[in-house]
C-alpha cells in the first residue's frame, strides 16, 4: 500500500489517492512519518496570560470584598448585581466562582444549621383499646375543588375503626365530639386510653 501511495504520479493528489484505496489520509501521513523514523511533532502550549486577567491584587481585593460584612453570606451572583447598582464592576459572576474554587470556598457561603435528629414517636398496644389513632382524609366531590373530610379513629392493636364521621368542614370541635362518641361507646375511663 505504501509503494502505491509513494510511487504515484506528482499530479494525482494525496486524498484522491487515499480515496481510491480506501485509505485514511492521516493514517498515511503517520505511517510515512514512523517510516522515516521521526516522532509526530508535539503541539507546544504556552502558559500565556489573558490579556484581560485581573492582577494579584485585583483578585485580592475581589475575595476581600466577598469576605466583607455585607456580601460574606451572599452567593456570588447577588454579590455582582448588588456592587453593579453602587456603580461597582470588579469582574464577571464566573471570576467570583473561579477565585473562590481556588481557595475552597465554593458552595453555600451562609451558615447552615447542623442537622436535626428528633426521635419518631413509636406507640405499641398490647390490647384491644389501649392505643387509639386518628385521622383527617379530604375526599373529592364530583365538583371540582370540593372535599369532605373523613374523620376515622383506629383502634392501633387491632386495627378496628373505633369511630368515623363525614363532615362538609373540618375543625376541632367536631373531632373532639366524634372522640368523646368513641370514648362514651366503648366505656373508656378517663385515662385508659393513651
Amino acid at each position: 500500500m505504501n509503494t502505491v501511495i509513494e510511487e504515484r504520479p506528482d499530479r494525482l493528489p494525496m486524498s484522491i489517492a487515499c480515496k481510491a484505496l480506501g485509505l485514511n489520509r492521516s493514517s498515511v501521513y503517520k505511517w510515512r512519518q514512523r517510516a522515516a523514523g521521526g516522532q509526530p511533532p508535539q503541539r507546544s502550549r504556552k502558559a500565556s496570560i489573558q490579556p484581560s486577567a485581573l492582577r494579584e491584587q485585583e483578585r485580592a481585593h475581589v475575595i476581600t470584598t466577598l469576605h466583607s460584612e455585607p456580601y460574606r453570606d451572599q452567593p456570588p451572583a447577588e454579590v455582582y448585581h448588588r456592587l453593579l447598582e453602587k456603580g461597582q464592576h470588579l469582574c464577571s459572576v464566573s471570576t467570583m466562582h473561579r477565585l473562590l474554587r481556588a481557595r475552597g470556598e465554593n458552595g453555600e457561603r451562609r451558615a447552615q444549621r447542623p442537622a436535626q435528629h428528633h426521635a419518631i414517636p413509636r406507640l405499641l398496644a398490647f390490647a384491644p383499646n389501649e392505643v387509639w389513632s386518628w385521622d383527617i382524609t379530604k375526599l373529592p366531590l364530583v365538583r371540582r375543588g370540593i372535599y369532605l373530610s373523613l374523620y376515622v379513629v383506629l383502634d392501633l392493636f387491632s386495627r378496628l375503626v373505633v369511630a368515623w364521621m363525614i363532615s362538609k368542614k373540618e375543625n376541632s370541635a367536631l373531632s373532639r365530639q366524634l372522640m368523646n362518641e368513641a370514648v362514651a361507646r366503648y366505656h373508656i375511663a378517663p385515662g385508659q386510653l393513651t
